[in-house]
């Protein structure tokens, strides 16, 4: 194989993807090269990562979707890294500096610090005091110190006193000076730095701006100190939060004596052990290099390092809460009354239809200073019965309790459930251009209940329009890397979009966008095209859709549904490439195509060995049999209906030893926060999750989990909720 294999897309440009890269990705992924080969041929094709992890299993073997976009992710970072060698070498080159070694060091790099570390010494920098030592004329002398190759440098250093250069002890200083830059440049001293620094201690100290209530919230951190391979990556980036807002001053515990003599020992070792007065010399200019250039530099780069640890952990929580609350059960297309709650200014009513269309709005009055009780338990009946509603959802902010209370009390038809609905991100996407175009003609109150009731009908649907930073779903998420963040959060959006699969006929403009090949632009027109033509009829009809060609329908065709199709494949995962293949199963079997359809008895007597082909292998048919038993599965659960304690109002009616049933808001790296019905929400440790040792909460608990919970503390100065997880 060729060192140059292929080349990743990168807008109009085209990047070679080498070999080494090719290896390095296999590795860190622990799949193999031809995986991860093929998964970057086919994102040079124009595929798509739901494309890819579904409908091209054999050339992948078997990736995921997590996987695959992690290969996307690394042949984005190797492509940038392709153009940051180019200048690089171009640097290089103009300062006349680039041999054939060097050029081939830096062509084999595959990690940015070590291509960093190699373009150090050749990086055009400020002018520093090594600068003016070397134009001082004492680099002969720097070099022949570095080299152990003189016993007396005082007598050298005399040859070099003039008219630059006013004495001896200015010779030598500046000669250390280039020594102690020389040292901070060498790659295998700070290579060598990183690794005892990466054992040390974070401390940190309370700076003198740590007094007002803002500085408070990171007490625990005045007088800090904790392995920077054991902290946790909230406490991580608390601390820097804290030293961002000029809290905390922070630093890693270097034990300079220790860095120093091991850099020595290691220069020594490399050359020799220079004489006495040499020695002190170079005793000096080590000291120098490592306080005033190594440390602070090493310190930082590994904090970054332990940061960026810290970040992709809280990404991934973040992502898989995220993926959690998209996919949280819906109760479908059924009639809602939504409520979003208030006190003064009363809660405002929405009635939607089955598809979510604002059928009526109004605001009641249910609860003081403006209590028309009577009137709202009429009114609430009155559109019941009207609107034929079949579910009512209820915002869980202020006033959720006390309106949900008011509900139980109207006379309601049998069969209506009460549901409780997170209201996070409700007040964004009402003020948001979104939702003044869905409703122009209504105010921001208006459109949080209709979001409110829309998420209750299907969350997928509705919250795909909410910007996920914005959903209540992790920690820190503003102190994270933001590219690493919108990358990871888009990948969740789109996965769950896709294999949920999109109702072509109802789905939004901003739930299309996120199908496979689609995006904002073709969206639009898919909806325009419906506008003007009526519901699809076929998957096929896509190709009308103006720009929509037959790459974008490879890529979408498949995640699209078509209720009431004539051919009944078009509401099912099997991708139009293969409806040929069920209906030689269905003549194989002696029955029309469509009876295959949804018939689990005649898809179990499908010998799928006899379908292999050399583009359709035994994962695609396997698949296709499964699709086939049920044909359009939504993979989300049912929704259920939820009920707080009745007896628990405020923080002040818990008392230790109570159990209580609860839903889970938030999951962190070290608990979980759980809703048990007031205004603060309670916390289940890591530690009190019903395992041995501290638990990994996402591994035990999924976001909107109804649980059951024992309250083991509560500090009502603090307004804190210690939880134990029953069940």
């Amino acid at each position: 194989m060729t060192d140059v294999i292929l080349s990743v897309v990168e807008g109009s440009n085209h990047i070679k993807m080498k070999q080494i890269y090719i290896t390095y990705i296999a590795k860190h992924l622990q799949v193999k090269d031809w995986q991860v080969e093929n998964c970057i041929t086919l994102f040079e094709d124009g595929a798509t990562v739901p494309f890819i992890s579904r409908y091209r299993k054999e050339r992948t073997g078997g990736l995921d979707d997590v996987a695959v976009a992690e290969i996307r992710h690394w042949a984005d970072v190797f492509a940038e890294m392709e153009k940051r060698k180019v200048t690089v070498l171009e640097n290089i080159e103009q300062a006349g500096a680039l041999t054939a070694d060097l050029r081939q060091r830096i062509e084999n790099c595959v990690e940015s610090r070590e291509l960093e570390d190699i373009y150090l010494p050749y990086k055009p920098k400020r002018r520093t005091r090594a600068t003016a030592a070397r134009e001082a004329g004492l680099e002969p002398l720097a070099d022949k110190m570095f080299d152990v190759a003189l016993t007396d440098p005082v007598a050298e250093a005399r040859k070099y006193v003039g008219d630059k250069v006013a004495s001896v002890d200015d010779a030598l200083a500046g000669a250390r000076d280039i020594i102690a830059e020389r040292l901070s440049e060498t790659a295998s001293v700070r290579e060598t730095l990183r690794q005892i620094f990466r054992t040390r201690r974070i401390v940190t100290k309370a700076t003198k701006k740590a007094t007002g209530p803002e500085a408070m919230k990171y007490r625990s951190y005045f007088d800090y100190s904790e392995s920077l391979e054991r902290i946790a990556p909230h406490r991580l980036l608390a601390i820097l939060r804290a030293e961002e807002e000029g809290f905390l001053t922070v630093r890693i515990d270097a034990d300079a004596e220790k860095c120093g003599k091991k850099i020595y020992y290691d220069f020594c070792q490399e050359r020799r052990y220079p004489a006495a007065p040499l020695a002190e010399q170079m005793h000096e200019a080590f000291d120098d290099a490592f306080k005033r250039l190594l440390e602070p530099s090493i310190s930082n780069e590994i904090i970054r390092e332990s940061k960026e640890k810290a970040d992709k952990e809280s990404i991934r929580i973040f992502a898989e809460n995220l993926r959690q609350l998209l996919l949280a059960a819906p109760v479908g297309q059924k009639r809602v009354l939504a409520i979003d709650p208030g006190f003064r200014t009363g809660c405002k009513v929405v009635c939607l239809d089955e598809q979510g269309g604002l059928l009526y709005n109004v605001a009641i009055f249910p609860h003081p200073p403006v209590s028309e009780k009577v009137k709202s338990i009429q009114t609430i009946s009155s559109l019941v019965d009207k609107y034929g509603i079949e579910v009512i959802a209820i915002g869980n902010g202020t006033a959720s309790r006390e309106t949900e209370d008011f509900i139980r009390r109207v006379p309601l038809p049998d069969g209506v459930r009460v549901f409780t609905v997170s209201e996070d991100g409700a007040s964004i996407y009402s003020a948001s251009d979104i939702a003044r175009e869905e409703f122009p003609e209504y105010d921001v109150t208006v459109r949080g209940a209709v979001s409110i009731g829309r998420r209750l009908m299907d969350p997928l649907a509705e919250l795909v329009k909410i910007d996920p930073k914005s959903l209540g779903v992790g920690q820190y998420q503003h102190d994270v890397d933001q590219t690493l963040l919108k990358e990871a959060l888009d990948n969740t959006v789109e996965s769950c979009v896709n294999s949920v699969g999109v109702n072509l006929n109802t789905a939004s403009s901003y739930l299309l966008s996120y199908v496979s090949g689609i995006g904002p632009a073709l969206a639009e027109n898919i909806v325009e095209y419906r506008s003007e033509n009526g519901a699809y009829k076929s998957r096929r009809e896509l190709l009308k859709v103006k720009r929509l060609g037959e790459k974008a329908f490879e890529q979408c065709a498949g995640f699209l549904r078509i209720h009431g199709a004539e051919n009944p494949l078009d509401n099912s995962a099997v991708h139009p490439e293969a409806y040929h293949i069920v209906d030689k199963m269905a003549a194989d079997l002696g029955v029309p195509s469509k009876e295959l359809v949804g018939n689990a008895e005649l898809c179990s007597k499908i010998d799928v060995s006899r379908y292999v082909t050399e583009e359709f292998g035994l994962p695609t048919i396997n698949d296709i049999v499964q699709e086939l038993k049920k044909p359009g599965r939504d993979p989300r659960e049912s929704a259920e209906v939820f009920e707080f304690s009745h007896d628990i109002k405020t923080i002040d009616d818990l008392v230790t030893g109570m159990e209580l049933p609860g839903i889970v808001t938030n999951i962190t790296a070290f608990g979980a926060f759980v809703d048990i019905g007031i205004k603060q929400n309670g916390l289940i440790h890591a530690s009190q999750m019903g395992v041995k040792g501290m638990a990994d909460p996402s591994k035990i608990l999924k976001l909107h989990q109804q649980v059951k919970v024992t309250v083991i503390s509560v500090d009502l100065d603090r307004s804190r909720i210690g939880l134990r997880l029953i069940k």
